[in-house]
Formats: C-alpha cells, sequence, structure tokens
C-alpha cells in the first residue's frame, strides 16, 4: 500500500511548473488528487485529470475567490470523501519595479493571490480536516522572505507575510490535528525563472548563477515535491510551524571553491 492511499491532496496552482509536479507526485504515491487550476487553466488540468485516470479531478479555484475554494473543497469530499491535505502553491511574481514605481493594483494583485490565497485555503479546508479527523497544509513561501530584494517588493513582503500566517496558523489548528508548516524554495527551474514576469523583461534565469553555491544547481520541482511528500506523511508527525528551506545553499553565501582546502 502506497503511503498517500485513502488521503485526498488539494493543490493550488496545479498546471504550474511546481503544481504540476507536486500533482503528479502525490498521485503516485496513491493519493486522490484535487488538481486547482484559473479558468485560463482549467483545459489544461481537466487535460491532466483525465491523463492521471482515477483519483484525479480538476476543479476552478481562483485562490483570491472565497466562494472558488468553497466549491473546491466541496468537490474534494463529494468525490473522495475527505480533504487531508492543501499544498497552496499557487503563487505571483510581480514585474521588476521600484516601490515609487509600483502600482497599486500590482500590489493588490500580488498580495490577493500570495497571501490572501492561503489564507482562503487555509480558512476554506479547516472544517474539512476536522471532519477527517486532521491533516496537513504546507505553504509555499520563498527565500525572498528572508530577506529584501531591490525592485521585488511586492514579491517579497507577500512571502514574508506568509511566514507569519503558517506559524499562526499551526499554533491555531494544533490541537484538531491539523499541522501547518511552509517549505522556502530558492531558484527552481520552471517558467517563473526561465521566462519574463513582463515583456521586454530578461528573465531571472539571466541573472542568477548557482555555481557559487554550495549545490551549484538550480533546484528541480521534484526536489519541492519531495519534500512535501516528508512533511505530510506520518513521518512528520511532529512537524508543525516548521521552515523548511530548500535553496541549494544560497542563503548560506558562496561556499569553498573546489580544491580549496
Amino acid at each position: 500500500m502506497s503511503r498517500f492511499t485513502n488521503q485526498t491532496a488539494l493543490i493550488t496552482g496545479g498546471t504550474g511548473g511546481l503544481g504540476e509536479s507536486h500533482v503528479r507526485t502525490y498521485h503516485a504515491e496513491g493519493a486522490n488528487v484535487v488538481i486547482g487550476s484559473t479558468a485560463g487553466s482549467l483545459g489544461r488540468a481537466t487535460d491532466l485529470a483525465a491523463e492521471l485516470g482515477e483519483r484525479a479531478v480538476a476543479v476552478r479555484l481562483d485562490v483570491a475567490r472565497e466562494d472558488d475554494w468553497t466549491t473546491a473543497v466541496a468537490a474534494a469530499e463529494h468525490t473522495f470523501g475527505t480533504l487531508t491535505i492543501l499544498v497552496n502553491n499557487a503563487g505571483t511574481q510581480n514585474p521588476a519595479t521600484t516601490i515609487e514605481s509600483t502600482d497599486r493594483a500590482l500590489w493588490d494583485r500580488t498580495f490577493a493571490i500570495n497571501v490572501t490565497g492561503q489564507y482562503l485555503g487555509i480558512k476554506a479546508v479547516t472544517p474539512a480536516m476536522r471532519r477527517a479527523g486532521g491533516g496537513v497544509i504546507v505553504n509555499i513561501g520563498s527565500t525572498m522572505a528572508y530577506g529584501g530584494t531591490a525592485r521585488y517588493a511586492s514579491y517579497v513582503a507577500s512571502k514574508w507575510a506568509i511566514r507569519g500566517l503558517t506559524l499562526s496558523a499551526a499554533l491555531e489548528l494544533g490541537r484538531d490535528n491539523i499541522r501547518v508548516n511552509v517549505i522556502h524554495p530558492g531558484v527552481v527551474s520552471t517558467n517563473l525563472i526561465h521566462e519574463p514576469a513582463a515583456p521586454g523583461e530578461r528573465p531571472i534565469s539571466d541573472f542568477y548563477d548557482p555555481g557559487p553555491y554550495a549545490i551549484p544547481r538550480l533546484g528541480d520541482p521534484a526536489d519541492v515535491s519531495a519534500a512535501l511528500l516528508y512533511l505530510t506523511s506520518p513521518d512528520a508527525s511532529f512537524a508543525t510551524g516548521t521552515e523548511l528551506v530548500l535553496d541549494g545553499g544560497l542563503l548560506l553565501g558562496p561556499a569553498l571553491p573546489i580544491g580549496v582546502a
């Protein structure tokens, strides 16, 4: 029997570079998967669910809309009986701009998706997880939540907010047998890194060289998916309020060069 048999995972942003990896990984481990997707990507989510076959369903889920969350949770319970895992994966990056030049609508959109979306997710799944006897929520943050980055203030501020949201939720929900943790990926090889955030911009991959760091490569979506499996499995039953950094040593700074004793 697989580790996640009889478990149901709702994964937001389920067709993105990280999200699709999480969907496929949980399904391969025996879980039922609910693929959350915006309207624009719902066709891709539906195709992915059809490809996976049994134990997969696609739902329209704009994470900033509370009614979408209500519908998604109801669909999970109706289709699979219970909802036990939430991966708050959906997120957005802002185009590079100074604070002075940041349009208010851009700021609000970044927070609506990155922060309000996770808050609404926690709020929506909590009653379902209580009905199931417990569950696990994992928020996806960023290593940008450990410092400042010029021209990305809205994204950085939103990721700092996720840290506080996670720790507060862990304290509130622990006695309901609901664990809440957060993963902070570094630079992971996805479209977010390799494609410009706005027309005319250069992608982040043009500026980032992993060579100086302890693990001199970009992260792979599978690295994050593997960490998710651990945090949502019984192996991590004593972990809540945990902040897991997956960055290849980026936050540590440059490593000792090869050959230097």
